[in-house]
């Protein structure tokens, strides 16, 4: 069982998937925007976190499995899921097998995209770095997903991240770089979900192709994205804007398409 911790008092139920080399942790900040609302269940994924490393490989789609072990555990009922990053991918794999039980989908500062050939082969070359060198790899990597423009105002916010990077066990991040690696498109569940559909995108993010993420979106009636003044960590970065959409659009309605 995937390890999570229940937060928060609201009747709505929100599932918190956070992305690669991260915890349930990261989402302390955004914690009090949405705790009033919202019932938030934060989970580690397989690896990460508390929760185990379970093979050599951890895809998408048995990620997306060991969710739904985890939210028939807790008998959610129908729920709200919001992934990011790596989070995403996994949300997505879920929407395409178990769309019945999702209210909504969020992806944040993430991408329905599988990997183009020169991003699957910068990952397969991460491989030996995270065995040999995984600190410099963490010291390296991390600082280059927040906004290049405020790295002095957000230093302490980087250096969190890399303390819970580097808590995370190796065979867990190489095993996630190996899923992702192999994730395959996932555009077409965007176009048959049915349920309230919301893109969340940084306009400094180098980690996701923000512009082709948000130019290729299926024009529907129930997705809706926004694009913020931020990088790849918005629940670091934004985390008050962040919540306020969160809160706004899965619980009321916003114009589409917002810039903040």
């Amino acid at each position: 069982m995937l390890n999570y911790e229940i937060s928060g008092t609201g009747k709505e139920k929100l599932v918190l998937l956070h992305g690669f080399m991260e915890n349930l942790m990261i989402w302390t900040d955004m914690e009090p925007y949405l705790a009033k609302d919202f019932t938030l269940i934060k989970v580690d994924l397989p690896g990460h976190g508390l929760s185990k490393v379970h093979n050599e490989i951890h895809t998408m789609e048995f990620m997306a499995e060991e969710i739904k072990n985890l939210t028939d555990h807790l008998k959610l009922g129908n729920f709200h899921l919001l992934g990011h990053s790596m989070g995403g991918y996994a949300s997505l794999a879920f929407a395409e097998k178990y769309p019945e039980v999702l209210k909504s989908l969020t992806l944040f500062f993430s991408t329905y995209f599988a990997d183009d050939e020169e991003k699957k082969e910068q990952r397969r070359k991460s491989h030996r770095i995270i065995r040999e060198a995984y600190t410099n790899y963490v010291k390296a990597g991390v600082p280059n997903l927040f906004n290049a423009n405020e790295k002095d105002i957000l230093e302490g916010k980087i250096e969190l991240a890399k303390e819970i990077a580097l808590s995370t066990k190796t065979d867990g991040v190489l095993a996630a770089v190996k899923g992702m690696t192999e994730r395959v498109d996932r555009k077409s569940v965007l176009e048959n979900f049915s349920g309230k559909t919301l893109i969340i995108a940084g306009k400094h993010d180098q980690a996701v192709n923000v512009e082709k993420t948000l130019k290729n979106l299926p024009d529907k009636t129930n997705i809706k994205s926004y694009l913020l003044d931020c990088g790849h960590n918005g629940h670091w970065e934004k985390p008050a804007v962040c919540a306020a959409i969160i809160n706004t659009e899965l619980l009321h309605n916003l114009p589409k398409n917002l810039i903040f």
